[in-house]
């Protein structure tokens, strides 16, 4: 997923609970969609992160020597500047792109 292209705002934002059952018809259920979204865009954010900055990894067996490297900062500054996954799959559920499916009881358990 590209999250650079996400129009989710960056900051909090005070959402309409009248928007978030539409779908649904049950504010509970939205929000275990959504949670259930935030928790796999939180993984795809760490594990690309976590590629990116394996590139940097400096491995030996001194600790004294420790090497700010600038790209590596840069890199961890537009992460955090990222809205949080909660926010973008908060957008992608308002927006209609999460595709959901409920489960009958029997797969549930």
């Amino acid at each position: 997923m590209d999250f650079k292209k996400t129009n989710a705002s960056p900051s909090t934002v005070t959402r309409d609970l009248d928007k978030l059952d539409h779908e649904t018809n049950n504010i509970y259920e939205s929000v275990r969609v959504i949670s259930k979204r935030s928790n796999k865009i939180g993984q795809e954010m760490k594990q690309e992160l976590n590629r990116k900055l394996e590139e940097f990894a400096y491995y030996t067996d001194n600790l004294e020597e420790v090497f700010e490297n600038r790209e590596q900062i840069e890199i961890s500054k537009f992460y955090e500047r990222l809205p949080k996954s909660a926010l973008i799959a908060t957008q992608e559920f308002i927006d209609g792109k999460l595709y959901y499916r409920k489960g009958t009881a029997n797969e549930e358990k």
